[in-house]
Parts: structure tokens; C-alpha cells; sequence
């Protein structure tokens, strides 16, 4: 397999310069605790913005992004490096396929990230989707089954088609909260204790806008309908989770085989052969001795016993 092409980060310079100056500085403070790689992995159903988010961040058409076409059906990452700093984002096939979990794309998924560091998920799903269903479940269940719980301690959830016209009467905050609260709750609800811990979530919820006709603040960023740079306040949760203490994902060859069928149940094995020692052998062997015990008398000597 050929290396992965590392170019120069240059579609930073086509962010405007408040962008570019909270970017770098950033980068800088990642850079100050020894964090130089940085690996995104970004995740979720076809058609909800994933290769649009990762033009964003890189601010260049580093993967296609079509209209009238599905998404790719392998992932693909790309690699940018600016400073010593070098900057991966893995884009991904969507998770659904004919109204069902694609369990083929993210067994693609895991072998594409053989061997590879995940600092971050960024699992993408749209804001202007009025309900959650059980397919959600079923989806963010798939990733917590084939990539562990402790995924979503290294994990944003991105909502996209945030500049979104709401009928009258209906508050943008308080929408956009219902609806980060919604899919929260099936973000690997094991992990919660209590239910505070879905309203303080550590699975921070973060508002995209990747369309051309985002608004603009004075400072040419784009902004949401309450005033967030949405690139900068991306790159900034970013930082922060990779920086909040725990673990990065390492994908090994365990993870992607799954458990050795030759292992499972090794560790009931002493379980086992105490039971049958103690509940099968030992009263076999008792039963034993006692029979060879009454065969040995001679029959003068059981007669008179029975007498």
C-alpha cells in the first residue's frame, strides 16, 4: 500500500484572517502538549454533510462532494501539515443502506484504520431533522459495538444545516437544544449515570453551516444564525476534546478481527474443571472406593452383617 500523501496545508490561507489567526493559534496550543498529529475521524448517515464538513475544516475541495451521487464507498483521508503540525480527517461511507446499518461499510472502515491513532469522532447528522428514530439507535449502537464506549470520550456531534429558517414562535436556541438532547440520549446511553449527564454531556454538541450561502460576520466569517464562527468554535471543541484526558482509539488487528473464537470461554476453563472435580470425580472416586471396600469382605463377613 503506498504511503499517504502529506501536502501543505494551504487552503488555511483561504480562510479570512480573524479565521485564520484563531486557527493557528489553535494549532499552536496543541502543539504546546506535544500533540503534532492529529487524526478526525468523521462518521455517520449518507447525505448529512460529512465530505462537505471536511472541505470546511480544510478550506479546499480535498473530497468530492456530489449532489446526484452517493458518497464514496471506500473511506478516504486527507492529509494536510502546516508549521510541523500535521492534520488527518478520515472521510467515511454513510452507515445506512437500504433503511438498515451497513455492517459491510464499517468493517471498510475499520480495515482502512488498521494500525492507525484516532484522536476524534466526529459523528455527522443534520440539525433540520424534526425526530429521532430507532435507526439512530441502531447506528451510534453499531459504532459503540465495533469501536467501544470509550469512543465517545473522543467524540463531537456535529449538526449540519445549521442556518435553518424555523416556523414562527419556535426559539433557534432552544431548537437546536432539543434537538442536540434528542440524539444524545442514544449516544451510548450505558455511559450515562445520571441524567444530568445528558444535559452536561461530555459528547459536546457542535453547529455547522457548510453551504456557500452561510451569513457573514464584520470579520467575513461564517457565521450561524447567533452569531458563532462556526470554523473556528469547531476547531476550538476539537481541541478541547483532545485535550480533555482521555485515551485516543488505537485500531489494532483485536479490534478490527474482533475476539479470537479460540479465546472465548478460556477464562471459565478452572471454573469448569473445579466443578467437575469436586461435584463429579470426587464423589465418583468416593463411590469407587466404597464398592471395591464391601467387595473385599469375604461373604461369610456380609452374610453375618446382614444377619
Amino acid at each position: 500500500m503506498a504511503s499517504q500523501v502529506i501536502r501543505e496545508w494551504m487552503g488555511i490561507q483561504q480562510f479570512p484572517p480573524a479565521t485564520q489567526t484563531k486557527l493557528l493559534e489553535l494549532l499552536g496550543k496543541l502543539k504546546q502538549e506535544n500533540v503534532n498529529t492529529l487524526t478526525i475521524l468523521v462518521m455517520g448517515k449518507g447525505g448529512v454533510g460529512k465530505s462537505s464538513t471536511v472541505n470546511s475544516i480544510i478550506g479546499e475541495k480535498a473530497v468530492t462532494v456530489s449532489t446526484f451521487q452517493s458518497e464514496g464507498p471506500r473511506p478516504v483521508m486527507v492529509s494536510r501539515s502546516r508549521a510541523g503540525f500535521t492534520l488527518n480527517i478520515v472521510d467515511t461511507p454513510g452507515l445506512i443502506e437500504g433503511g438498515y446499518v451497513n455492517y459491510h461499510a464499517i468493517q471498510l472502515i475499520k480495515r482502512f484504520l488498521l494500525n492507525k491513532t484516532i484522536d476524534v469522532l466526529l459523528y455527522v447528522d443534520r440539525l433540520d431533522v424534526y425526530r429521532v428514530d430507532n435507526l439512530d439507535k441502531q447506528i451510534t449502537r453499531a459504532i459503540t459495538d465495533n469501536f467501544g464506549e470509550q469512543i465517545w470520550k473522543r467524540a463531537l456531534i456535529v449538526l449540519t444545516h445549521a442556518q435553518l429558517s424555523l416556523p414562527d414562535g419556535l426559539d433557534y436556541e432552544v431548537f437546536c437544544s432539543k434537538r442536540s438532547e434528542a440524539l444524545l440520549k442514544f449516544v451510548s446511553p450505558s455511559t450515562w449515570t445520571k441524567k444530568k449527564d445528558i444535559q452536561g454531556s461530555f459528547v459536546p454538541v457542535v453547529l455547522v453551516e457548510n453551504s456557500g450561502r452561510c451569513a457573514k460576520n464584520e470579520n467575513d466569517e461564517k457565521v450561524l444564525p447567533n452569531g458563532t464562527a462556526w470554523i473556528p468554535n469547531l476547531v476550538k471543541t476539537i481541541t478541547e476534546v483532545v485535550l480533555n484526558g482521555s485515551k485516543a482509539l488505537v485500531v489494532d488487528k483485536k479490534l478490527v478481527e474482533g475476539p479470537n473464537p479460540n479465546e472465548k470461554g478460556k477464562i471459565l476453563i478452572p471454573f469448569i474443571f473445579a466443578f467437575q472435580y469436586f461435584f463429579i470425580i470426587k464423589p465418583l472416586i468416593r463411590a469407587i472406593k466404597s464398592d471395591a471396600a464391601k467387595e473385599a469382605k469375604p461373604v461369610w463377613a456380609r452374610a453375618s452383617r446382614k444377619l
